[in-house]
């Protein structure tokens, strides 16, 4: 089978993208896109994926996101492919024309949606809001609308099937996305904690900043990705100013960086507002390390309180703190459990639902 992948973008690496990167490898499929980072695709170990771009688009929302989604609106592969596979909240728009079709969602456009009221008021500038919602009402009448063209719906987490069911009024089956677990490994509960998510403020990396000011004789490792546009450039270097001392950040590690800070970490951190799934809390699970994570979200369908770790609810910097003495008292005695619960998340478990699927 002939199996094309729609994707917004592929300049910055996250779990997304990543989904989307195995997807392609273990399906043999193109991936059409928009802009690209080669560089940063072949430090993730995927530069042998047959990538397409329909056009470039700009760097800054929204017409970053504007672009992408008129781009996919009108590309038309004229039954090039047996089958299509969208991966994308902004490629869902390819749906239109591309057919027979599969949705996998990571999130409806959840600045449209679930997180509207959170960019209006922590992104948007005062006087800029009067046109944000002007975008939203008609992002969200061209979202519902060519959401009727998606003919199967499958979704990460149950948490994303319950923000499909009410935004966008569909029903969808849940395949939680791959971690190749074969990948990671256990070497030691080091002397730092790691951190892995995109710099953005809903991720609330300054959550993280501020338990580890209070924590001096411990060391965190973030590892965080950025845009290169005006939103992301302003948090990123926001982050970077008011870090204490003991904490690190780095940009951009290799895969193999990353698994071996993984392996050598003491715990993991996660502090993400209602996170869609949670990818890298299974990484680190599958590395054998402990996560205290925000009782919100994919984390609450992945983490297990007190098995694999810590649960907060109402999480902030003091409870950080707390959880973080707590996990420390015995970090390895929640490596057996996190190995097992990453083992039900594996690549193979993923790879053989959604070929069962395409064959349905």
């Amino acid at each position: 089978m002939k199996i094309a992948i729609f994707h917004n973008f592929l300049d910055n690496i996250g779990g997304a993208e990543m989904v989307t990167l195995i997807l392609a490898k273990e399906l043999k499929a193109d991936i059409y896109t928009t802009n690209i980072d080669r560089e940063k695709i072949k430090k993730m170990g995927f530069d042998d994926i047959h990538i397409i771009s329909i056009g470039k688009v700009p760097l800054n929302a929204p017409f970053r996101q504007q672009f992408a989604f008129w781009r996919f609106r009108f590309l038309n592969l004229k039954q090039k492919y047996d089958y299509y596979l969208i991966c994308g909240d902004w490629a869902m728009s390819g749906a239109v024309k591309n057919k027979p079709n599969l949705w996998y969602v990571h999130s409806p456009i959840r600045e449209i949606w679930d997180l509207y009221e959170y960019t209006r008021k922590n992104t948007v500038p005062f006087l800029l809001r009067p046109f944000f919602d002007l975008w939203v009402f008609f992002n969200r009448y061209y979202n519902k609308k060519y959401v009727a063209h998606a003919e199967k719906i499958v979704c990460n987490s149950e948490n994303t099937r319950h923000r499909v069911k009410k935004f966008l009024n569909r029903e969808a089956e849940v395949i939680n996305p791959p971690i190749e677990t074969q990948k990671f490994k256990y070497s030691e509960n080091g002397h730092f904690w790691l951190s892995v998510n995109r710099l953005i403020n809903h991720k609330r990396i300054e959550m993280q900043l501020a338990a580890f000011a209070k924590m001096p004789d411990k060391r965190l490792i973030i590892v965080g990705s950025y845009e290169d546009s005006k939103h992301f450039r302003q948090y990123a270097n926001f982050i970077l100013k008011n870090k204490p001392d003991n904490v690190e950040i780095k940009s951009w590690t290799t895969r193999e960086e990353l698994i071996e800070l993984y392996a050598r970490c003491r715990g993991f951190i996660a502090t993400a507002r209602d996170e869609d799934f949670g990818m890298t809390v299974l990484e680190a699970m599958a590395a054998g390390k402990p996560v205290i994570a925000a009782n919100e979200g994919g984390y609450k369908e992945t983490v297990i309180n007190d098995i694999t770790g810590k649960l907060i609810d109402d999480i902030n910097e003091e409870k950080i703190i707390f959880a973080v003495n707590e996990v420390e008292k015995d970090p390895s005695k929640y490596k057996d459990a996190c190995l097992a619960q990453a083992s039900k998340f594996d690549t193979a478990v993923f790879v053989k639902k959604i070929k069962q699927k395409l064959q349905d």
